[in-house]
């Protein structure tokens, strides 16, 4: 993650210094290397995507100003640093805490997170609400007509699982999160987080956020503060945000971070939608290209 940075932008590594001083270890080596065991756990993989995220923002910083900034579930912290709310320490600091506190939550291995593809949100959320007999599990994204991710106890997930396949769900894939995300297991995350979230320095944004809880546009401070303490057990109201989005005249969508799935799934929401993605220079400057065209 992020390595294909080094070369053609080593300023940027320095970004990794900041952040190994606020964290206490060697995010760098981790994203670079590995092992993917450790990264793919929420207390390190919610570091290393804030980072690696900021590091390809600040190579398109400047070149393109946006009119409007939303991210998923973590992907906000880097969208409101983007629109000027956060500086990159103070993030990083949040993001430390937030993905501590989400992986003491819930005892290791108890939860479990999967996509439930084919079947519409409203009745992905009517087999969780049935298999809620079995224990906590709730839609915990909305990310895209057809695809709805479950949270919550190992058992009830299995349960919501066996009940979409009877609904005629395609697939229920497994995803590689360490604790059950977006759900209320996470509402003790929440109540640890929130004390940091009010003293943490946030301006008002110079462009709005559309936030994932409800969807809608955000400015101040004070709004920003209560939407992400909600947002940890809060579904992320992905596919509405970008429905939102498009209302509000946003035409063109840039993905910054590694991977592009949030691309792909833009393409299902607003498919008239200009879409690009940057995760490393070559992706880069195909987007500045494409854009300037």
């Amino acid at each position: 993650m992020g390595q294909a940075w080094r070369e053609a932008y080593p300023q940027l590594m320095a970004l990794f210094d900041e952040a190994n001083s606020i964290l206490g270890y060697d995010l760098q080596t981790l994203c670079f290397e590995g092992p993917a065991e450790q990264l793919n756990r929420t207390e390190y993989t919610q570091p290393a995507l804030l980072v690696t995220s900021l590091i390809a923002w600040r190579a398109l910083d400047a070149r393109i100003h946006p009119s409007a900034v939303a991210g998923h579930s973590l992907g906000e912290y880097s969208a409101i640093v983007a629109a000027g709310g956060l500086s990159f320490p103070d993030a990083v600091a949040l993001v430390r805490k937030r993905a501590r506190y989400m992986e003491e939550a819930v005892p290791s291995g108890s939860g479990l997170v999967v996509a439930i593809l084919g079947l519409t949100g409203e009745v992905v959320t009517d087999i969780c609400r049935e298999a809620q007999s079995v224990g906590v599990v709730e839609a915990a994204n909305f990310n895209s007509p057809g695809q709805v991710v479950i949270a919550g106890k190992k058992a009830a997930v299995e349960r919501a699982i066996e009940l979409a396949k009877v609904q005629g769900c395609r697939r229920a894939l497994p995803l590689p999160v360490s604790v059950p995300v977006h759900s209320s297991l996470m509402q003790p995350a929440a109540d640890r987080f929130a004390p940091h979230v009010h003293v943490a320095p946030l301006s008002d944004l110079t462009v709005p956020l559309f936030n994932n809880v409800e969807a809608r546009p955000l400015v101040r401070a004070e709004e920003i503060r209560r939407s992400l303490i909600r947002q940890l057990p809060s579904s992320v109201l992905w596919e509405q945000t970008i429905r939102a989005m498009w209302q509000d005249g946003i035409r063109t969508f840039i993905e910054i971070g590694p991977g592009m799935v949030l691309t792909r799934v833009a393409k299902r929401i607003v498919p008239e939608a200009a879409l690009h993605h940057i995760q490393d220079p070559e992706s880069l400057e195909k987007t500045l290209t494409k854009i300037r065209h």
